[in-house]
């Protein structure tokens, strides 16, 4: 698994992907916070509430190439040849990932520390805001990575797993209009929305922490699944 991680740290950086989504991070999040500040709003969480969208835009460009890429280059078959597992082979990809992300996110702590001097800072609502960005990413990460296992166009990957956030991002609105209430409730409950707005008021509620983590780990079990699929098949 490190291998693969490190090999996945490092293309992240050697071509401009990296660098790209991170720039584009870090603009978009400075662009909000000097939008606060200059405002005379000195509240954290609508930075976050700006970055719950931006994390939905970036996400399916940051895993876009995960896994469609090396199924493109054919790589993915010395991938299956090399002596570590397949779910080896999807944590380096997922870790890598996860880490670039968090390195995004990890900007909302420099503008906290720069903002505390001048102004009071409600610690909890700030570390819940920033554990459920940090949680509906790494859930996102998990559902747009099996996307990508799926095509070996980068494009196809990138406007699937947009969808796909979308959709699992927009299910409380869907449940307001469902007029079936077991299927509303079960919207409701699969939303990430609502849990992740439970985190964003500083409750830590662990069937949030469960939902998340348990979301991430299905779509990682998935995505394996579709890499043994493809190595028994030769595709």
């Amino acid at each position: 698994m490190k291998a693969v991680f490190l090999r996945e740290m490092a293309s992240y950086f050697i071509a401009p992907a990296g660098y790209v989504y991170l720039a584009a991070f870090y603009c978009l999040a400075g662009y909000e916070y000097s939008v606060l500040t200059l405002s005379g709003q000195a509240e954290m969480s609508y930075e976050f509430t700006f970055l719950y969208t931006v994390t939905l835009l970036l996400t399916p460009v940051l895993t876009m190439r995960l896994m469609s890429e090396d199924r493109k280059q054919r790589t993915d078959q010395m991938l299956f040849a090399a002596p570590v597992s397949l779910g080896g082979i999807v944590a380096g990809k997922y870790f890598a990932a996860v880490s670039v992300f968090f390195m995004g996110i990890a900007v909302t702590i420099l503008h906290a520390l720069v903002l505390a001097p001048s102004a009071e800072i409600n610690w909890a609502i700030f570390w819940g805001n920033l554990a459920g960005l940090a949680l509906m990413g790494m859930a996102g990460i998990a559902l747009c990575m099996f996307i990508s296992a799926q095509t070996e166009s980068q494009i196809i990957a990138a406007i699937g797993g947009f969808a796909c956030m979308l959709l699992v991002i927009s299910l409380n609105s869907l449940a307001d209009v469902v007029p079936f209430a077991p299927l509303q409730e079960l919207l409701y409950q699969l939303s990430f929305y609502d849990r992740y707005y439970n985190l964003t008021m500083g409750i830590f509620q662990v069937s949030d922490l469960v939902f998340f983590f348990g979301f991430a780990a299905l779509f990682f079990f998935l995505t394996t699944r579709v890499l043994e699929k493809r190595r028994w098949s030769g595709q």
